[in-house]
């Protein structure tokens, strides 16, 4: 069965522009390949699904070696804000970027909604 890329594309865009202090969103294969994105300008795809591959990596890792089991989702907060890494099934990771002023609980909440479309459409 073939990933509607255009579904997933048409779901980021509706989430970046529809959840407050959200600034980009894409979803990308555990291998580091890009499926769709809506990422601010500049950020190049090829590499944030790189870096958003090498982050689950090295968090499975991290989590077998704590004994704290399999990862469900990976959270980087810097001084501009944050990234959170979800899984999506076994073929997709879900990457968000935030800004600092976004409310967490909400955005988890808006995420795990996200997440349930866009397991849809995989």
């Amino acid at each position: 069965m073939a990933i509607n890329t255009q579904k997933l594309g048409h779901i980021l865009k509706t989430f970046v522009s529809g959840t407050s202090d959200v600034e980009g969103a894409a979803m990308v294969t555990p291998d580091g390949l890009p499926l769709a994105s809506s990422l601010p300008g500049g950020m190049d795809d090829e590499r944030v699904s790189a870096m958003s591959a090498a982050m689950l990596s090295l968090g499975e890792r991290i989590g077998t070696e704590l004994v704290r089991g399999g990862i469900d989702r990976i959270y980087v907060e810097g001084h501009q804000g944050f990234s959170i890494l979800t899984s999506c099934g076994e073929d997709a990771v879900f990457l968000v970027l935030a800004t600092k002023e976004a409310k967490q609980g909400v955005l988890m909440l808006e995420i795990k909604r996200t997440l349930g479309e866009l397991k849809l459409a995989l």
